[in-house]
């Protein structure tokens, strides 16, 4: 990140905003007809207020580089969006980091610095890369102890040989919201406190957008993680359903 890309940013940080109001996702009985529900799933460990947020598996090691804008620092409680649908049945669909109770009334875009943000239009977000179904939020301060943890644990493959039996147990502990296998998880890197949120990735793998969300001082309140805009979704639905019946 340099100068001449903070100007570019300036210009464009009011364009790479969500066109959904993502707390309403939080305080909505039912969207388009799909009940809601919102899950607690405990705290997130970030000393330094950089924050990352990857797929576990796959993108979550040492060189990734967090958001360039810093969150406060501290243990903050995360929340799970959940839309029960009969036909896609529990999805996870907005999670958030909570900062503050102010309301949030803008959400921009989550970058690290180094993206091509000229011309981009409404509507646009770069987001995160999922390849394995789950995505975790954490902070930068914290990678070397998971990075750690990976080395001594040796897996050949770290989440049949480990993460896969945390998973299961909570879907043992907690089955509401959760398949059998488990969707989520409030993980403690071994010999740390630092507690590492991890959970299904709404529709599975694909590249989600992260905000963050700013209140009416303009001041950083969330982070949410959009995995499902259920408005797009149900309109995308409908469509194949014409092409079909054509």
């Amino acid at each position: 990140m340099n100068e001449n890309w903070m100007q570019k940013w300036e210009g464009v940080k009011d364009v790479l905003v969500c066109p959904t109001d993502l707390e309403t996702y939080f305080t909505s009985e039912e969207i388009l007809s799909q009940k809601m529900e919102v899950m607690d799933i405990g705290n997130v460990s970030l000393p330094s207020g950089k924050i990352i947020v990857r797929d576990p598996l796959v993108y979550l090691n040492a060189g990734e580089k967090p958001y360039f804008i810093e969150a406060p620092k501290g243990n903050f409680p995360v929340k799970i969006a959940v839309v029960k649908s009969e036909e896609w049945g529990d999805r996870y669909a907005v999670v958030k980091v909570q900062f503050t109770d102010e309301k949030p009334v803008i959400y921009r875009e989550a970058l690290i610095g180094i993206e091509e943000i000229v011309d981009m239009e409404e509507g646009e977000y770069f987001g995160f890369p999922v390849d394995a179904g789950l995505a975790c939020i954490t902070d930068a301060e914290v990678i070397p102890y998971f990075d750690q943890f990976l080395t001594n644990e040796n897996a050949d493959n770290i989440y049949d040989d480990y993460f896969a039996g945390i998973f299961a147990q909570s879907f043992k502990d907690n089955p509401k919201n959760q398949r059998d296998l488990g969707d989520w998880i409030n993980w403690t890197i071994p010999n740390t406190s630092y507690q590492i949120p991890m959970f299904a990735s709404g529709f599975g793998d694909g590249a989600y957008p992260v905000y963050f969300a700013y209140d009416a001082d303009d001041n950083i309140c969330g982070l949410y993680i959009q995995f499902i805009d259920i408005e797009l979704a149900l309109s995308e639905e409908d469509e194949d359903e014409e092409d079909e019946d054509l």
